[in-house]
């Protein structure tokens, strides 16, 4: 059965391990705002809701505009799930066709802790992963942020960029989640026992780590190699390269492009160097990459490196709070893991 390992932290060899601190001593140490890239037309058969919820799952929120609205859970769409143990706001689309929203709709909501900021009408249904960014407002606190080398931490990570691993929150308390996957993909995959798809977005997570890992550990995470597939910053482009020049580098150098690791699948497999790091991942993990193979998920890429958009330090009395934006899909606990130790950090 497998168990989350202790992956490589990028500061750990620069500046050593952080020292112990603290966050998300309440909901309001952790909040997200999900930013789209267009607004709603005003007009269409889904009404668009931009919610604020408190210490709830984004599914929860589904539950509760589908029981209000009258309608099941598959007419509402939103882009992304957002965490629990924060104050979050981001955008649903409920179906709606040819009727209105429910006269008691905000105050329903209200009651059950959701409060409705904006709505607007829009021809199509909200679908996953659209939004652009998420912004990040977080206090952190504890003996980290009194260290004297905290601050230099921040800016290591505001100008070098930070590894894109995926938060443990994907894995589920204690690896529940992961330990799952396993299981399911060990008896064959059927889209009726995973509906979300969540157990492979959970193995395919797993994998990309340890890849990331091992290119922390060898210095190469930020490096183009042979063989790899390049991601453009702050876009989901990517292209493959067969050899490094010496624009590549100075490109990645300066954040404009970023090597990426797999999300493991059906798909031409990678060459040259970085073939290397996927044939020593499946004979780590033959498993899971079978059992991936197996179900038919497409072979995708992430990038291995992220860097912080409009990132901001303020100091309060025994804390900090901490301001940034991520591209959709990454993590700010990967962000947090690197300046404070917290036993959600593996």
């Amino acid at each position: 059965m497998l168990n989350l390992p202790s992956w490589q932290r990028l500061l750990d060899g620069q500046l050593g391990a952080p020292k112990p601190g603290s966050y998300r001593a309440q909901p309001e140490d952790f909040i997200v705002d999900e930013q789209l890239d267009f607004t709603p037309e005003a007009h269409g058969e889904h009404l668009w809701l931009r919610l604020e919820k408190r210490d709830q799952t984004t599914l929860d929120v589904v539950k509760s505009v589908s029981r209000i609205c009258g309608v099941t859970p598959r007419d509402i769409g939103y882009s992304g799930m957002k965490d629990r143990v924060a104050v979050t706001r981001q955008w649903l689309s409920v179906h709606l066709p040819g009727r209105d929203a429910p006269a008691e709709l905000a105050a329903s909501l209200a009651i059950l802790g959701i409060t409705v900021l904006e709505q607007a009408r829009h021809p199509r249904k909200l679908k996953r992963g659209v939004h652009r960014t998420n912004h990040f407002t977080l206090k952190l606190s504890g003996e980290a942020v009194q260290s004297d080398d905290f601050e230099q931490r921040w800016q290591a990570l505001c100008s070098s960029g930070v590894a894109n691993y995926f938060g443990p929150q994907r894995f589920g308390p204690g690896g529940r989640n992961l330990q799952r996957a396993e299981a399911l993909l060990a008896k064959g995959w059927r889209k009726r026992d995973d509906r979300q798809g969540m157990m492979l977005s959970t193995a395919r997570s797993f994998l990309f780590n340890e890849l990331l890992s091992a290119r922390l550990k060898d210095g190469t995470w930020c490096q183009p190699l042979a063989g790899d597939t390049l991601m453009l910053d702050g876009t989901q482009s990517v292209f493959s390269i067969d050899e490094v020049d010496d624009n590549l580098v100075t490109r990645a150098g300066e954040l404009d492009l970023h090597p990426t690791g797999v999300l493991w699948g059906v798909g031409h497999r990678a060459e040259k160097q970085i073939a290397v790091y996927e044939s020593q991942l499946q004979q780590q993990h033959p498993n899971l990459c079978e059992g991936l193979e197996k179900s038919g998920v497409k072979r995708a890429q992430r990038a291995l490196r992220v860097k912080l958009v409009a990132p901001q330090l303020i100091r309060e009395q025994n804390a900090v709070q901490l301001s940034f934006a991520l591209p959709r899909g990454s993590f700010a606990t990967a962000v947090v893991s690197e300046l404070i130790d917290h036993p959600d950090f593996v």
